[in-house]
């Protein structure tokens, strides 16, 4: 649609013969929060270099705000913001410092350039630092000003990979109080990837990838209905003897979680007094809870979102196929 800010149709990306995006095609529209789900080596990073004009895809296109972002890559890049996944503040500047040379790079003019500034450094509660070195601030205060960077430009999109990963909960709400008091007050579109569930479920829209696969894309909520019952965890003296005990009473299949197992109900409350009354295999534990991101991401691929090492086949690919790029 014209509307869309962001339109990727069929996109590839191949190193060597390893396939990191596979043909994928999504849209976000103007003040969207997006966000994009999957566990490292999925290909997020790689869909979002690609947009952010620092990958060039094998084939498909992707436009953002009406730009190529292979044929259009400056124009691309004035329009949008980036807040890494990895530090990539100057540490041995001061955090004005650190904002003005970003200022000097996007061409922000001079007549609002120190009022946008300050206004920001406010914002992230960092104006009493401005002139403290950014390597005497904590992880919480470097990344607000990662976030206040990234912001300095008016950017229709801001990308967010990982914003508060490693950060205490009170610093992962605070930046979040950031992220919405801005998508409310100047519309701007927010591109994020994260490993938080509760982070996610502030996306307007969330996008799950897997082994450079698009596999759902929905609202949260709409998401969470593709699991649709209610989670019953139990752990028992022998799981193995329950699962069969489960599947012939209750003509349920169960799946292992941890070292207990996990099965759907349609009535959670209702159904767990009589189960604990009637169950013929010692309980040790049970609990139950509604269907959450995490949940709907473990029944379309089989495993939980988590951190995980992006393989080994597609790191040394990956490092070979740099080797002759820069050749």
């Amino acid at each position: 649609m014209a509307d869309d800010i962001i339109r990727v149709e069929n996109l590839v990306k191949k190193f060597g013969e390893l396939v990191a995006v596979a043909d994928i095609s999504f849209s976000v529209v103007p003040g969207e929060i997006f966000g994009f789900l999957g566990p490292n080596g999925a290909g997020k990073t790689t869909t979002i270099n690609i947009l952010c004009t620092l990958a060039k895809p094998t084939s498909g296109r992707a436009m953002i705000n009406g730009l190529d972002v292979v044929r259009q890559q400056s124009q691309v890049r004035r329009t949008i913001g980036l807040v890494f996944q990895d530090p990539s503040l100057d540490e041995r500047l001061s955090g004005w410092q650190n904002l003005r040379f970003h200022a000097l790079v996007y061409g922000v003019p001079v007549s609002v350039r120190e009022e946008r500034m300050e206004q920001l450094l406010r914002m992230v509660e960092l104006w009493d630092k401005r002139y403290n070195e950014v390597r005497t601030y904590s992880g919480g205060m470097k990344r607000r000003l990662e976030l206040a960077r990234g912001l300095l430009h008016h950017p229709r999109v801001l990308f967010l990979d990982e914003p508060t990963l490693g950060l205490d909960p009170q610093t992962r709400n605070r930046i979040w109080e950031y992220i919405l008091e801005l998508r409310r007050c100047e519309g701007t579109t927010i591109f994020l990837t994260t490993h938080y569930m509760d982070e996610a479920d502030k996306a307007d829209r969330i996008a799950i990838i897997d082994y450079g696969k698009l596999i759902a894309m929905d609202t949260p909520e709409n998401l969470k209905k593709v699991v649709g019952k209610d989670i019953v965890t139990v752990k028992t003296d022998d799981n193995g003897r329950a699962a069969e005990e489960i599947k012939s009473r209750y003509r349920i299949e169960t799946r292992h979680d941890g070292d207990g197992l996990c099965f759907e109900v349609t009535d959670g409350e209702e159904f767990l007094p009589a189960f604990i009354r009637e169950f013929g295999t010692w309980i040790l534990r049970v609990s139950l809870h509604r269907p959450s991101l995490d949940d709907v991401f473990l029944k379309l691929t089989g495993r939980e979102i988590r951190e995980e090492e992006v393989t080994d086949t597609l790191k040394a690919t990956m490092r070979q196929h740099g080797r002759r790029l820069r050749r």
